[in-house]
């Protein structure tokens, strides 16, 4: 069975794959981000979750990639593939460097994802694993987003790191719309796809918040301090989730398309850091 798609993505889309490679080892030795723990260990906690999260993107969506009769979705679901693989390599490297820094146990970071994408590929149908592709997909583009919309979330950052979340985030913001033009090509439902987005939101805020809890474990300062810096950091006035919660709220709508959030012009700005011989399509 084929199906066919009425995809609402721009036409002018490219969804490139760029074979990038970041010389970090160093840099994730140290409180890469303005020297601040709190602010180093959210993203080094998103980190953790990318390789295992990824390969379960490419996963979900390759279950339904000889069903698509459509080759601009198909050749969109190539690029998806590729970008995706190339950032689970990237942040597999990312995780092993920092872990190796600070005497961390990567196994014991990622056990809880690990276990829980186990369950999914286990027991849920094609259909619901693609489901819950559909909504982290969402969130990461909704979190890309912002970090260009609020330049103060990645300043002070070190110019290698900076680069990396600005590579991943323009990518996230090219193919955000891939795993959903495949879910509704072959029949997925708004109810479906309201209620994966109701429990990854649990489950990826759970995953975050271990993470954080694990990598600070060693701190010594006080947590108090430390935390609610930190959720001036993430909520504040220029935080780096503020202006989240209606494009995150979008997603219920039953007419809703991840490109109604068109960002081209936003991102355009962006991807020339990653023009002029630095992008290499694999």
């Amino acid at each position: 069975m084929t199906h066919s798609s009425l995809s609402r993505t721009p036409e002018d889309v490219d969804i490139v794959t760029r074979n990038r490679q970041f010389d970090i080892e160093e840099v994730l030795a140290t409180n890469w981000h303005s020297d601040d723990v709190f602010k180093t260990a959210f993203f080094n906690a998103l980190s953790i979750l990318f390789p295992l999260g990824e390969q379960f993107f490419i996963d979900s969506v390759k279950a339904y990639r000889s069903e698509i009769d459509d080759p601009v979705l198909q050749e969109r679901v190539k690029g998806f593939m590729g970008q995706e693989s190339v950032h689970r390599r990237e942040h597999q490297k990312y995780n092993e460097a920092l872990c190796e820094a600070h005497g961390l146990d990567l196994e014991e970071l990622e056990a809880l994802v690990a276990k829980r994408k186990a369950f999914a590929q286990k027991h849920l149908p094609a259909l619901r694993q693609l489901a819950g592709t559909v909504a982290l997909e969402h969130l990461t583009a909704i979190m890309a987003d912002a970090t260009f919309r609020n330049p103060a979330t990645l300043e002070g950052a070190h110019p290698k790191m900076k680069e990396l979340w600005h590579w991943h985030a323009l990518e996230e913001t090219e193919h955000k719309a891939v795993a959903f033009d495949v879910f509704e090509a072959v029949g997925g439902g708004t109810s479906m796809r309201r209620s994966a987005m109701i429990l990854t939101t649990i489950e990826f805020t759970h995953h975050v918040i271990r993470n954080m809890r694990l990598l600070l474990r060693d701190y010594k300062g006080s947590r108090i301090k430390l935390w609610f810096g930190g959720m001036k950091f993430l909520f504040g006035k220029s935080g780096a989730l503020r202006g989240l919660l209606r494009p995150y709220l979008d997603f219920y709508r039953k007419d809703f398309h991840p490109w109604d959030h068109d960002n081209r012009e936003l991102v355009g700005s962006v991807m020339k850091e990653f023009g002029g011989g630095t992008v290499q399509p694999i």
